[in-house]
């Protein structure tokens, strides 16, 4: 009996020595491809530097191939008409028009914008998981034969995979608007802040002299007001809202004059360009006046607008200072 025991000890042991070697043979090639992985992913990232710097969470799902809960994207619910870009590398892969509510809480698709996206097996052979064709980001999986369009796809999404970009904007238009409100220094300290106004430019308008400058408009009758002219982006702002802004950061009930600035150059004054920002300056003149205030804001078709000179640009943001005359007063 001792003769058997002493006999097997050595098999035993060398069975364990094996598989001690067998597991960390695995544990280390599992460290080395999980290193190969970031080092890929470091060097990816290192040499495309116009890609988008990503947060842990959209790290976890893009570069790890994670996926988010379901029902929770922004973009599931989304039903306007544009394009979904890839969130790394913002290249287009997929049209609006083949997006479809599949109930499966994350954004489904039937087809891809060609060549944006590529198919590749998981390794278990089970799905087909969907990656960008240009930065390899991981979007999801595709899935077939579900019946759910003619088209008989789907591709399930991460919305936080993508970006989408609204029909509007890819016809890259801009309106503008004009107001004068006293010192445009600052009307031009409110109007630079607020999101989707894309330019501002302060100078004079409404008088009978081409070219003013600002001596002739303070100390002569060239009957310009000091103004503003806004640029904006109609997909994330409107007139409307601007135009609200406006009566909200002056006073309007003031006759020539704003605080301690006093001339015609410091009217209250809503140049319109159309017809559109007329009607609804107007609509906002009338709430105004219901509230019993005496709006003194004239309502005048735009003539030519000249900018003023440089030193007045942005005046605020270049000094530092404050509004000494213009303050927000909520008034809607």
């Amino acid at each position: 009996m001792q003769a058997t025991e002493s006999k097997g000890q050595p098999r035993a042991k060398g069975l364990i020595l094996m598989l001690g070697v067998a597991a960390a043979l695995v544990s280390c090639l599992l460290a080395i491809s999980a290193f190969a992985q970031k080092e890929e992913t470091q060097t990816s990232m290192a040499t495309n530097p116009d890609w988008r710097k990503l947060t842990t969470e959209e790290e976890r799902v893009i570069v790890n191939k994670g996926t988010e809960r379901p029902f929770s994207g922004d973009l599931y619910e989304v039903k306007e008409a544009g394009t979904y870009r890839c969130k790394r590398c913002n290249t287009a892969l997929y049209d609006s028009t083949s997006k479809f509510d599949s109930g499966c809480g994350w954004p489904s698709f039937d087809d891809e914008i060609p060549g944006a996206v590529k198919h590749v097996p998981d390794a278990d052979g089970r799905r087909t998981e969907i990656v960008c064709a240009k930065c390899d980001a991981h979007l999801g999986h595709v899935f077939a034969g579900e019946g759910f369009t003619a088209k008989n796809t789907r591709h399930c999404v991460n919305s936080i995979s993508m970006v989408f970009e609204p029909k509007a904007a890819a016809g890259a238009t801009t309106s503008r608007a004009i107001f004068a409100g006293g010192c445009f220094w600052g009307v031009e300290h409110f109007f630079a802040i607020e999101p989707g106004v894309t330019e501002t430019a302060v100078g004079y308008i409404g008088g009978h002299k081409d070219n003013p400058t600002y001596k002739e408009v303070c100390y002569t009758d060239t009957g310009h007001a000091e103004a503003i002219e806004v640029v904006f982006d109609p997909t994330k702002t409107s007139f409307e809202k601007l135009a609200r802004l406006f009566f909200e950061t002056h006073d309007p009930t003031h006759v020539d004059r704003q605080g301690p600035d006093v001339g015609k150059q410091y009217r209250s004054a809503v140049f319109y360009v159309d017809d559109e920002q007329k009607a609804i300056t107007e609509k906002l003149i009338g709430e105004l006046k219901a509230k019993g205030l005496k709006v003194a804001t004239q309502v005048v078709k735009a003539p030519k607008f000249w900018p003023a000179e440089e030193y007045h640009q942005d005046y605020y943001k270049k000094t530092g200072k404050e509004p000494y005359c213009h303050a927000y007063v909520k008034r809607f």
